[in-house]
């Protein structure tokens, strides 16, 4: 005999329990956020919806009186940023942004008010040139006249929309202070005495000694980044003639670590790459960018500046960039052309040990040759591989002065996986088309150096080793 056929009326109750027991696992997942184990198609479908609505409504949340962008983590990030996490300060304008309001008198030769727009990375190169669109990607709006010197302004706006950057301080690993130390001693590096250059750093030094944060490690999981070389901030002397502020001769900033375009020796100084011209927006954007220049054909056996006798004699084989005589060498596209179109690059030490060329260089494809560790292999340990034969040239200053040493007989080349390592990108890149630039490398760095000596306190260790105030010397040898 047949089976009789359930009527509809059982059927009707047994699907409606079936869709409430369903409903009520969902709730209680969400309540309590465990992984459902329904079926593949039903992860993937909430997986998609989740992600749609993250790209379409990014609102992170801001507390009002945490002007520097300090945010809530969503859950999502808990995981990726565990170990990773920042809290910014919020300090008083009198540290950053009163700084930087009278933009004319920050460097005393020039104004640097033209250098401020677009968050410090300078106004936007117009590609509508020919010869813009050629030495340059064209319709990326990537290219700014970046100076140096912002490299501070730069850093603090990259922090705003760092994934990591917490409300909480119990869960940072690292606290970074936006203090714009760099243009807060260089508009007094001329005519005015030694407590006006103090003034500042011994306030927030005060400040930062009252907030709970300081108290952790004593400042010691604290750093803060200029866009100057460490020597304008230990100065020796209470003298005016002297140079610089003592800002790192301060108990309180002693302990913290300080990010810079050019270290000293010091053992709480790391140095940074130098800001270039070019900040993407996407990874494809770069390596668009790596295959430009690694197809250009260079003219120049070897380009610069500084050995000048010997270049200006060599015959149409170097090209000498004169910044004496008005050629512009604060223009993106000018600076890329001469690098794009030469096998080497000369990196001198000038009026410190490094130079921002050196950068502008590598972005260009252009093979670096140093006369001295100190002007690369020593400072940018971060940044730059251990063997310096992969991506620079080495040589004796006095070889290439005296004509004893030939650039035709050195072998060199470009490391192309070190581009993307010196660049600053364009906030908020998130996603497969997030790049691992000279901002992550540094914050990574930091993070580390920080577990590092937590746990050396824990152990009862000797911490001299990593915040000594006797110069070593061996750093830059």
């Amino acid at each position: 005999m047949m089976k009789p056929v359930p009527r509809l009326w059982v059927v009707i109750p047994v699907t409606f329990v079936f869709c409430l027991f369903v409903l009520f696992q969902l709730q209680i997942s969400n309540l309590f956020g465990k992984n459902l184990q329904i079926t593949h198609q039903v992860n993937n479908f909430f997986i998609s919806i989740a992600s749609s609505s993250h790209h379409q409504t990014p609102n992170p949340t801001r507390f009002a009186n945490e002007s520097d962008g300090n945010r809530a983590k969503q859950p999502q990030e808990e995981e990726t940023c565990a170990g990773r996490y920042i809290y910014m300060h919020n300090i008083p304008s009198i540290f950053n942004d009163d700084i930087i309001q009278n933009c004319k008198t920050l460097i005393k030769w020039f104004t640097m008010c033209p250098f401020m727009v677009n968050s410090g990375l300078g106004s936007q190169v117009s590609l509508s040139d020919n010869k813009a669109a050629r030495v340059l990607t064209s319709k990326t709006g990537s290219w700014y006249a970046t100076n140096q010197f912002l490299l501070a302004v730069i850093f603090r706006e990259r922090m705003k929309h760092y994934e990591c950057l917490t409300n909480d301080s119990s869960l940072a690993s690292a606290f970074y202070v936006p203090y714009y130390a760099g243009f807060d001693v260089s508009r007094h590096l001329w005519g005015y005495n030694t407590t006006v250059r103090d003034e500042l750093g011994i306030k927030l030094a005060k400040w930062l000694r009252e907030r709970p944060e300081w108290r952790k490690m004593n400042g010691r999981d604290h750093f803060f980044v200029t866009g100057r070389i460490g020597w304008d901030f230990r100065r020796g002397l209470d003298d005016d003639s002297a140079w610089g502020s003592k800002l790192m001769l301060l108990p309180k900033f002693a302990n913290m670590t300080m990010l810079s375009i050019e270290t000293t020796a010091w053992t709480n100084e790391f140095a940074v790459p130098y800001p270039t011209y070019f900040h993407p927006k996407s990874l494809s954007e770069v390596r668009r960018w790596q295959k430009k220049v690694k197809n250009v054909k260079r003219r120049y056996l070897y380009s610069f500046g500084e050995i000048i006798k010997q270049c200006l004699a060599s015959h149409g084989r170097c090209k000498f960039l004169d910044c004496n005589k008005g050629q512009d060498c604060d223009n993106p596209v000018t600076v890329m052309e001469v690098f794009q179109r030469s096998v080497f690059c000369l990196q001198p030490k000038g009026d410190s040990c490094t130079r921002r060329s050196i950068f502008d260089s590598i972005l260009a494809g252009c093979i670096p040759v140093f006369f001295h560790p100190g002007s690369g292999y020593n400072q940018y340990m971060w940044y730059f591989p251990k063997d310096y034969t992969k991506y620079s040239v080495y040589i004796l200053e006095k070889g290439m002065k005296d004509g004893t040493v030939s650039l035709r007989s050195l072998l060199g080349r470009i490391d192309w996986g070190i581009i993307p390592k010196i660049i600053y990108t364009k906030p908020g890149l998130v996603g497969p088309e997030k790049i691992d630039d000279a901002f992550e490398i540094a914050l990574d760095r930091v993070v580390e150096r920080v577990a590092m000596v937590k746990r050396m306190m824990e152990e009862g260790k000797d911490l001299q080793s990593e915040y000594s105030q006797t110069r070593d010397l061996k750093k830059l040898e």
